[in-house]
């Protein structure tokens, strides 16, 4: 089972699971290597960072930029690429870990 999956069943079964994100594209918000704590919710909004999946693959911490009641939900890094809609949204990210300082995303 990959780290995906794992966070996937871990937000299924306890609503809340956490996993270590890299890459660039979420600077300045998150840094390369931040531990992130996700959260299941109800509701997800416009500039959310969020666990999901776009066609077909897992997107681990990208924003939401738009919703529209028939395509969901667009997911876009914070640089302005797209990577498309969903309906797919596993959890949000509620807390970032980096080498030590905690920050809460809510």
């Amino acid at each position: 089972m990959n780290k995906y999956e794992r966070l996937k069943l871990e937000l299924e079964t306890s609503g809340e699971g956490k996993m270590k994100c890299f890459g660039n594209s979420m600077l300045p918000i998150l840094k390369s290597g931040s531990l992130l704590t996700f959260k299941k919710q109800d509701e997800y909004k416009i500039k959310d960072i969020v666990f999901c999946k776009v066609r077909g693959r897992f997107i681990d911490a990208h924003k939401i930029i738009k919703t529209d009641p028939n395509k969901g939900f667009l997911i876009a890094n914070n640089h302005g690429y797209e990577n498309g809609w969903t309906r797919t949204i596993f959890g949000r990210a509620t807390y970032s870990e980096y080498k030590g300082v905690i920050e809460n995303l809510e």
